[in-house]
């Protein structure tokens, strides 16, 4: 569609776009930019296209859905403008905004924010540009002086307020210090009593909790493992004296004024700062419901003598039961479910269709008989989390369900014709995956890498000559430095979607060496190590339906669903209705039903059954 840029009506987006904490701060929401672009766009002439905003999404990545959108509608041609009442709504990076400027005005669109300052000569875009690196600039100022003010805080004796205290702490008045909850804080001493006093394991512990009733730290009745372990390695239940705070201070993680604070005759645990450097980025996930946006998380840890130590109330736990408790847990190593059996279906080839989640694989002994029945469990019940799924087959049997799916997928194997198509057709989508033209997305980084070379030889110009200060150099080229490694990173990013490609090119060669003349019988000698890598080399997804229904999808073109047999349904429907009449889950294997006042005690400690 060719560009209506001075020939007919002039179409335009308004994008508007908000982190959560910047307006719970600021109160800059999304209505009030609406409104102001509104109000531009009629006094303008603008035909409004589409509004299009992205909440609770930070402007420094472009991995934002609602920018996802704006850039289709460019694509698809016929958009005059893109409006935003800021530039950093379209993007906090200005190496972002040279990438988005140079996509639109290849499809005649530009890129307009009401506080814009300059206009579309060179000079404008140059002032434009020095604005977004001095906005750059003073971000960066204002997170450093956040984190420095947050040390200078610790190292006064004072507690980072965060989301939730510790378990069985809560915030004093001023919320920069700990006192003790002590509702909460006799749980705490009662695990270290039954792992450090009763040799009890952590799985046991966590059994006897969730059979009292007692809610775990997020308030559900599952107690996680990890949820245990972490309060006994936890330092604010390990109390020191006097003597011990004052080897803190030798070491650096104490300062001599919060010792002279503290009372000679009592204990005190530590609250430890800065141990770790976290980063979050916010990434593009395909899952079994579309195209998602999730956090992923990073934390680095620093060096311990970078730790500063802030002391907190005597928890009341004798320093010998935390020691014996620690050295429970020194010794106390899970049991690896892969060294009894492999899970074909295991590492996101399984998910629940009620979630979306993935389903793990777990066991249960049966008492009685002695033997061992392995299933596929939804891993947001696993957890505890029995708000967030709302599925009635909370599980499946694994002898059932895996030779179904694998005589389903060997079948499609053996017509090389279809597999070969799937194959072709699941490099296509990957292809298509790819936001624009890969080596002209990889020449702009290029490009934007040059020009920061160069403006970092005027600024070196300028600065010789006098017209710059040192401080005022040094200030631009930090500045600049963050773009060039924006541009950097982002090549990276280009050359890992190459390589990604590549990746599945050969795994298709790969595929269709193995598997083209493959026979049946050699199939079935696969081990489920080696199913399961097909499986996900065939992008094999599984979703278990809420009527027990497999239904699958992959490269074999289209979703496909597996013929019910009747033993799944006649089995479903029973569960199903067991649950209806009585109100929480039964596991109908074997036609013997295990309910929670009786019966198959395992089971449902094992998070298979659950009220």
């Amino acid at each position: 569609m060719p560009s209506t840029n001075g020939h007919g009506p002039k179409r335009a987006i308004l994008y508007t776009r908000v982190s959560t904490d910047e307006q719970a701060r600021t109160g800059y929401s999304l209505a009030q930019q609406l409104e102001a672009l509104r109000a531009h766009a009629a006094a303008e002439g603008y035909e409004v296209l589409e509004e299009v905003a992205d909440p609770g999404q930070s402007g420094a990545s472009l991995e934002r859905p609602g920018m996802d959108r704006v850039r289709d509608l460019v694509a698809a041609g016929g958009v005059s403008v893109v409006l935003a009442q800021d530039r950093d709504r379209i993007a906090r990076e200005p190496a972002y905004h040279y990438l988005l400027r140079r996509e639109f005005e290849e499809h005649g669109t530009k890129i307009r924010a009401l506080n814009d300052r300059g206009d579309e000569s060179p000079e404008g875009e140059l002032t434009d540009g020095i604005l977004d690196q001095l906005a750059k600039f003073e971000r960066a100022k204002t997170a450093e002086r956040t984190r420095r003010g947050k040390m200078r805080k610790a190292r006064e004796g004072k507690i980072i307020c965060g989301h939730t205290p510790g378990y069985g702490f809560r915030y004093n008045e001023p919320r920069d210090g700990y006192e003790v909850e002590p509702g909460d804080m006799a749980v705490v001493q009662r695990i270290f009593e039954m792992m450090g006093g009763n040799g009890e394991s952590i799985y046991g512990t966590a059994r006897i909790l969730e059979r009292e009733g007692i809610p775990s730290p997020k308030g559900n009745r599952a107690w996680a493992k990890p949820t245990i372990k972490g309060i006994l390695l936890d330092d604010a239940y390990r109390t020191l004296d006097y003597a011990q705070m004052q080897d803190l201070v030798a070491e650096g993680h104490l300062t001599a004024d919060v010792l002279a604070r503290l009372d000679r005759g009592k204990r005190y645990g530590i609250w430890w700062f800065n141990r770790a450097h976290k980063t979050q980025k916010r990434v593009a996930v395909d899952t079994p419901n579309g195209r998602e946006y999730k956090i992923r998380s990073k934390s680095v840890a620093r060096p311990r003598s970078e730790w500063i130590a802030v002391p907190v109330p005597d928890c009341g736990v004798p320093p010998a039961l935390v020691e014996a408790a620690r050295e429970a847990v020194k010794n106390n190593r899970s049991t690896s479910s892969a060294g009894r059996r492999i899970f074909d279906l295991s590492g996101g080839v399984l998910h629940c269709a009620a979630c979306g989640r993935r389903m793990g694989g777990t066991s249960v002994l049966e008492p009685k008989m002695g033997r061992r029945y392995f299933y596929y469990v939804c891993s947001r019940l696993r957890n505890g989390d029995t708000h967030g799924c709302k599925t009635k087959i909370r599980s499946v049997r694994a002898d059932v369900l895996e030779p179904r799916i694998w005589g389903f997928v060997s079948g499609l194997i053996l017509e090389p014709g279809r597999l070969r198509r799937g194959l072709e057709a699941m490099i296509e989508e990957e292809e298509r995956g790819s936001r624009g033209d890969p080596d002209r997305e990889s020449r702009l980084w290029h490009e934007k890498l040059q020009e920061a070379e160069r403006m970092r030889g005027g600024y070196q110009d300028l600065a010789a000559k006098g017209l710059l200060t040192y401080e005022e150099l040094g200030e631009k080229l930090a500045a600049l430095e963050e773009t060039r490694s924006v541009a950097r990173q982002e090549l990276e990013s280009l050359k890992g979607r190459n390589e990604r490609l590549e990746s599945l090119k050969r795994d298709r060669d790969a595929v269709m060496e193995a598997y083209a003349n493959v026979t049946a019988e050699a199939l079935e000698e696969l081990t489920p190590e080696e199913r399961n890598k097909l499986y996900k080399i065939l992008k094999l997804q599984v979703v278990l339906r809420d009527d027990g229904t497999p239904e699958v999808s992959g490269v074999f073109c289209g979703d496909l669903e597996l013929p019910r047999t009747e033993a799944f349904a006649e089995r479903n429907a029973m569960a199903i209705a067991l649950y209806e009449k009585f109100g929480f889950e039964v596991e109908g294997t074997h036609r013997r039903y295990a309910f929670r006042d009786g019966g198959y005690v395992d089971a449902y400690s094992m998070g298979l059954i659950r009220g």
